[in-house]
C-alpha cells in the first residue's frame, strides 16, 4: 500500500498549482465581490488545459485518468475559491459522470464534449420544496407521451441553477410509490416552459447561482431519458461520486486556510514573539493538520478504492461526513488564531468560513451521512418516517 502520489501525478499537480496560485486569485476576488460564476472564456480556457472531464473517457473529450487525478486538479483550484472551481467540480463529479456511466451513447455524444470543452455546464436537479433529505418524497414528474416526456413540477436547491446550460432532472416516470418510480431525464435551458424563479443569496457560495425551478408541460425528447423509472439506486451510486467531490471540496477550503494561517502565525508578532512560539497555538495548528491529513486519506481511498467506477455508499459518506466536519473546525480556529484579523474581509479567513458551511448541508446534510455509514455497517436501510 503505497500512500504516495506518483511521479506524474506529482506534476499534474504542480501544473496545477501554478496556473491556480497565478491566473485564479484577481479572476476569484472579483466573483466573491460581484457575485457572478465564472465565465465562458474561462471555462473554455479549463477546457483547453484538460480539467473538465478528467476522469471522463477519452472517447467524449475527457482525460481518461482516474478520479484521484480528478481530485489533484479540483482541490488545487477550490484552494484559491470554490467559485472558480464549481465548473471543475461538475464536469468531474457532478452530473456529468451520471451521464456517462448511465446515459445513451447519443445523450454521451451530445453533451458531454460540450462539458469537456466548456461550452457547457450540467447542473443536478434533485431536490423540491417538500423533497430535500426526504428525497423519495419528490412530485415533480414526467409523463412519456409517444417520443416525448412531459416534466411538471418544482425544484430548489440546484446549485448552479438558472445560470448551467443543462439539468439532470430526478422526477417521477411511474406510477409507482416511493424510489420505485423515480427516474432521470436531461432537461436543456430554453426549453418551452422551463423557467427560474428569483436567484437565491446565501451565506457562502457566492458566485454559484441558485434559486427555483419551474416546469410547465416541458417537453423534453424521449431520447434525454437518463435512467428509467425503478433506477433511483443507480442516480444515488453516481451521487457517491459527488460526494467526493463535495469533500474534495471541503479539504481544499480547510488546507488553503491552514496554509494561511500557518504563515500568518509566524508572521505575526504579539507580545514581543511570533504567534507559533505560543504553546496554545502550536496545539490548535497540531490539531487543524490532524484533521486535514485524516480527510484527505479518507477522500483518496474512497476514490482509489473506486479506481474508474463508483465509490461506495460507505467510503464515501465516512469522506464527506469528516471532511464536512474538519473544514467547519479549522477554518473556525483560522479565524480564531487571527483574530479580529480573520474576522475582517480584507484578509481570506472570513470567506473560507462562510463556504465552509455550506458543503455539510449540499449533497445530503452531516446527519445524513452519518445515517448513510450505519447503514453501511449493517447493510440495510433506515426508514424515518413516522409509523
Amino acid at each position: 500500500m503505497d500512500f504516495n502520489l506518483t511521479e506524474q501525478q506529482k506534476a499534474l499537480q504542480e501544473a496545477v498549482r501554478k496556473f491556480a496560485q497565478q491566473e485564479l486569485p484577481n479572476i476569484a476576488r472579483q466573483i466573491e465581490i460581484n457575485d457572478e460564476p465564472v465565465n465562458l472564456a474561462l471555462r473554455r480556457r479549463y477546457g483547453e488545459l484538460g480539467y473538465l472531464g478528467v476522469n471522463l473517457d477519452s472517447s467524449v473529450g475527457g482525460g481518461g485518468m482516474s478520479h484521484l487525478d480528478a481530485v489533484i486538479v479540483l482541490e488545487e483550484i477550490a484552494k484559491i475559491s470554490i467559485a472558480v472551481a464549481f465548473p471543475i467540480f461538475e464536469a468531474c463529479f457532478g452530473p456529468s459522470l451520471a451521464i456517462a456511466h448511465f446515459g445513451s451513447d447519443s445523450l454521451k455524444r451530445r453533451y458531454l464534449p460540450q462539458v469537456c470543452a466548456g461550452e457547457k455546464v450540467v447542473a443536478v436537479s434533485m431536490s423540491e420544496p417538500g423533497a430535500g433529505s426526504a428525497l423519495t418524497d419528490l412530485s415533480t414528474r414526467g409523463e412519456i407521451t409517444g417520443e416525448k416526456i412531459i416534466l411538471n413540477g418544482t425544484k430548489r436547491w440546484c446549485s448552479g441553477a438558472g445560470h448551467s446550460e443543462a439539468y439532470v432532472v430526478y422526477c417521477r416516470l411511474s406510477d409507482a410509490p416511493g424510489a420505485r418510480g423515480i427516474g432521470a431525464v436531461v432537461v436543456d435551458k430554453g426549453a418551452a416552459g422551463f423557467s427560474f424563479g428569483k436567484r437565491d443569496h446565501h451565506m457562502g457560495f457566492r458566485g454559484v447561482y441558485s434559486c427555483d425551478m419551474y416546469f410547465d408541460n416541458v417537453e423534453v425528447p424521449l431520447e434525454n431519458m437518463l435512467v428509467p423509472a425503478g433506477s433511483f439506486g443507480k442516480l444515488m451510486d453516481a451521487f457517491d461520486l459527488e460526494r467526493c467531490g463535495n469533500t474534495t471540496m471541503s479539504l481544499a477550503l480547510a488546507q488553503s486556510a491552514f496554509d494561511y494561517v500557518l504563515n500568518y502565525s509566524q508572521e505575526r508578532v504579539q507580545f514581543g514573539k511570533p504567534l507559533v512560539d505560543f504553546q496554545a497555538v502550536q496545539i490548535q495548528l497540531a490539531e487543524m493538520k490532524m484533521k486535514l491529513e485524516a480527510a484527505r486519506l479518507l477522500l483518496y481511498r474512497a476514490v482509489v478504492n473506486a479506481e474508474t467506477g463508483l465509490p461506495s455508499i460507505g467510503e464515501s459518506s465516512v469522506a464527506k461526513c469528516f471532511a464536512n466536519e474538519a473544514v467547519r473546525e479549522v477554518t473556525g480556529k483560522a479565524m480564531q488564531i487571527m483574530g479580529g484579523y480573520g474576522y475582517s474581509k480584507e484578509f481570506p479567513i472570513e470567506q473560507k468560513l462562510r463556504d465552509a458551511w455550506g458543503w455539510g448541508i449540499a449533497g445530503g446534510s452531516i446527519d445524513i451521512q452519518k445515517v448513510n455509514i450505519t447503514s453501511a455497517l449493517v447493510n440495510r436501510r433506515f426508514s424515518q418516517r413516522a409509523t
